[in-house]
């Protein structure tokens, strides 16, 4: 992947109800869906990170999907860190 216009890399940090609601698979499999890399990992204040880099317009997509998380989640928050491209390689979910 390389470093330019049309590639994003964000850290969000997503709070309300989103551990134990299937948040972090939920968002590999929309992660997988817009081709994207990055992790994405529970916090110990109940909150969720997750990095993703790719395509502009797909990272942005990712991030308003955030928002609303899956349908058992209440999203009250996302915070938002715009960094530099790393050029990571597929989506995992961190333990």
């Amino acid at each position: 992947m390389q470093d330019g216009a049309n590639t994003r890399r964000v850290t969000l940090t997503i709070r309300g109800v989103v551990q134990g609601v299937f948040f972090r698979e939920s968002s590999r499999v929309e992660a997988a869906r817009l081709g994207l890399a990055g992790s994405v990992r529970n916090l110990q204040d109940g909150g969720v990170e997750l990095v993703a880099e790719g395509e502009a317009e797909a990272v942005e997509a990712l991030v308003e999907w955030c928002h609303r998380g899956p349908p058992a989640a209440r999203v009250t928050g996302v915070e938002r860190r715009d960094e530099g491209i790393t050029g990571v390689v597929g989506f995992v979910v961190l333990r």
